[in-house]
């Protein structure tokens, strides 16, 4: 039995009652047959950092999505259609477009996971979201024991959620299809950092090399970088969603000095961070034997030596509850919780 903690970026997790890497595209439909005749339902696991394993492990097949490539071609219209594998890593993907001189996706660099999690909680940073040049999604179905072509119509997009996030029992990713703009010229830039970072004003267009040396140099400023060593290494990025809020509490929290933006669906949003930070907590504060946040922002915890996931999620509830405790707003984590209570607990679940 391998341990999930081999497979997840934070590192943590006990045993799985079976672990099968998936490589071959070509292989799943054997696969997806003999699985049904097991009668058993399979867990997906990618690049496993937006994960919380349980130390007790999970008593389930597991399998391991490293099915890699990525293919294009020029449509009636003008525009390029990539097609890509669902284990490719969504970081490779955004380096290939940059260099085929693709727009669209040029925002996503630094983004850890692969391809087919983005969908799952469409995945967005700087202005962009990977729903916005999406056109279609072949998933497996567990329901009809069929292989699915999915429209975006059909997925469910929201803020950092989708039908692949609230129905994960029944659909597997095999692969996704974006439609993307030739031009060597990025999106304008849309946010005060990056802008600050690239050294220009809002709403300018740089060239896509340097839109995307721009986001990764400004999340490696921020902390928002996966590092490979250190105190931060082991990690699932930030841990709770940016909360919707009342215009009664986005007043509240302006009257304070916080921040509240709308998200690219109209809805208010707090910062997370920011609340936790007027809960009392900072950077490198330490939360329960071996969690603490990280040592650049609040908002992400971290996993060091003595470290369980019982106690990371202990910490997450804490946090949720003394921010509820104090403003009345629910935070929602977002790394899925898996084999916690027997069944994955994922991150649309109301804390506090």
């Amino acid at each position: 039995m391998g341990a999930l903690a081999n497979h997840t970026t934070l590192r943590l997790g006990g045993p799985a009652g079976a672990l099968l890497t998936h490589t071959d595209p070509t292989a799943w439909p054997d696969l997806a047959h003999a699985i049904h005749r097991e009668s058993v339902r399979p867990h997906l696991l990618g690049g496993g950092s937006n994960i919380l394993a349980a130390d007790a492990g999970l008593a389930g097949l597991v399998i391991l999505m490293a099915t890699r490539g990525i293919t294009a071609h020029l449509t009636a219209g003008g525009d390029v259609e990539v097609t890509a594998q669902a284990g490719e890593p969504l970081s490779a993907l955004v380096d290939y477009t940059v260099a085929e001189g693709l727009s669209g996706i040029e925002y996503l660099g630094g983004i850890p996971g692969t391809t087919g999690a983005a969908p799952i909680q469409n995945s967005g940073a700087y202005g962009q979201q990977i729903s916005d040049v999406l056109t279609q999604i072949t998933a497996y179905d567990w329901q009809s024991h069929t292989t699915t072509r999915l429209l975006p119509a059909a997925c469910a997009f929201g803020y950092r959620t989708s039908v692949f996030k609230t129905q994960p029992w029944r659909w597997t990713i095999l692969t996704v299809t974006l439609r993307l703009r030739l031009s060597a010229i990025a999106a304008p830039v849309a946010y005060r950092h990056l802008a600050e970072e690239l050294g220009v004003p809002l709403g300018t267009r740089p060239s896509l090399a340097e839109a995307a040396e721009g986001v990764l140099a400004n999340r490696r400023a921020r902390g928002l970088l996966l590092p490979k060593t250190g105190p931060d290494s082991r990690q699932a990025g930030s841990v709770f969603l940016n909360p919707p809020v009342s215009a009664h509490q986005a007043a509240a929290i302006h009257a304070a000095g916080g921040p509240v933006m709308r998200d690219l669906h109209g809805v208010q949003r707090a910062s997370a961070g920011w609340l936790l930070e007027q809960a009392g907590y900072r950077p490198g504060c330490r939360l329960a034997a071996g969690v603490y946040c990280s040592t650049h922002r609040t908002l992400t915890l971290t996993a060091r030596e003595r470290a369980t996931a019982s106690g990371f999620a202990a910490a997450l509830r804490t946090l949720a509850t003394e921010v509820h405790t104090a403003t009345g707003i629910r935070l929602r984590p977002e790394p899925v919780m898996l084999g916690f209570d027997s069944q994955p607990v994922h991150s649309s679940a109301d804390w506090a």
